[in-house]
């Protein structure tokens, strides 16, 4: 079997554990069984010795669950083999979760415990309890975000609740750290009340330097976003809507300028009109594209259309599409 290693991803590499006699030719058959059925082998390691036996690590990307399966199947079947445990390296990844808390000052000595902490805090508290803002000054809260959601709009999982989106708002929070030197923290919330989301960020905002909002299905993500915007002090950004944006308006940018054109001159057509879709339309609008047409399942959205609409949509019926273009995609998309 021929396989091309753009087939594989590193979102599916599996380490097998086995127990091999130590004679040769053995490691090759089972090398070659794997080979057979398209697996593509890495690292091969001995980690163990046992009677007349070695423990090896073959390291093997595979095409997705299923391929695994029959790769780890494969290898049960080659005779005086011990299939010890099947590993992937995904979870390995995740054991524990990806993110921690580490402290700035080490504490090592009764002196520095007293100024982390009592009696030294106390003054501290005291000067931020006289002057607020100073708060921004003499805690995390300056460079701290986070990041929120009730787990309704995971990408391409859907509703999958707060535990289970907990990994990508880790991995959100990593990517802050990674790239923006930005402490962030996941906050999973078991409630889908727009009232109950409101209050609990506003509870917690003391904390934070910025509220992220993730992962929140349309169109209560709207109101959410809006209502914090009004209510804190503090930066709130609705990643799924604005990070989305930003990109798709970096993309018209570079665009206008490979056909040379002014982005004023152009016209842009948005399918889906969730969080993102209305979001892009907004940045392209104040980003002086005039043309703006958002389509949805049933077609263009006009003013004035009935058929599956709703507060949103209509929102975006009046700030989009002058010319009151009906129809279906491929007619939004004439002249884009």
């Amino acid at each position: 079997m021929t396989t091309s290693s753009d087939e594989f991803s590193p979102s599916y590499t599996l380490t097998l554990r086995m127990e091999i006699p130590n004679s040769p030719g053995m490691l090759g058959q089972i090398t070659t069984k794997i080979g057979g059925v398209g697996g593509n082998i890495g690292a091969i390691d001995i980690v163990d010795s046992v009677g007349d036996a070695l423990i090896r690590d073959i390291t093997v990307n595979v095409r997705d669950e299923a391929h695994g399966k029959k790769v780890a199947r494969i290898v049960r079947e080659v005779d005086g083999v011990k299939l010890v445990s099947v590993s992937d390296k995904v979870f390995l990844l995740h054991l524990g979760g990806k993110i921690s808390v580490e402290p700035k000052v080490a504490i090592h000595t009764r002196e520095a415990l007293s100024r982390a902490y009592t009696p030294g805090v106390a003054r501290v508290c005291q000067a931020i309890h006289e002057h607020p803002r100073t708060a921004f000054n003499l805690t995390i809260k300056s460079n701290t975000v986070a990041v929120v959601t009730d787990g309704t709009a995971v990408l391409g999982l859907g509703d999958i609740g707060p535990e289970a989106a907990l990994p990508v708002m880790e991995g959100k929070a990593m990517l802050f750290k990674e790239f923006g030197a930005v402490d962030a923290f996941p906050i999973c919330l078991r409630t889908k009340d727009p009232d109950e989301i409101v209050a609990v960020v506003k509870a917690i905002a003391p904390t934070f330097g910025g509220i992220n909002l993730e992962d929140i299905s349309a169109p209560r993500c709207f109101g959410i976003e809006q209502r914090l915007r009004e209510d804190l002090e503090i930066p709130v950004f609705h990643d799924d809507q604005h990070g989305t944006a930003v990109v798709v308006l970096a993309a018209a940018i570079n665009a206008a300028k490979v056909v040379d054109k002014k982005i004023s001159e152009m016209k842009a057509v948005i399918l889906g009109t969730g969080a993102a879709g209305s979001s892009c339309a907004q940045i392209l609008i104040n980003a002086g594209i005039a043309q703006v047409i958002c389509c949805d399942s049933k077609g263009i959205i006009y003013q004035g259309r009935k058929e599956n609409m709703n507060p949103s949509k209509e929102r975006i019926a009046e700030m989009t599409n002058p010319e009151r273009i009906q129809g279906s995609v491929m007619d939004a998309c004439s002249g884009a």
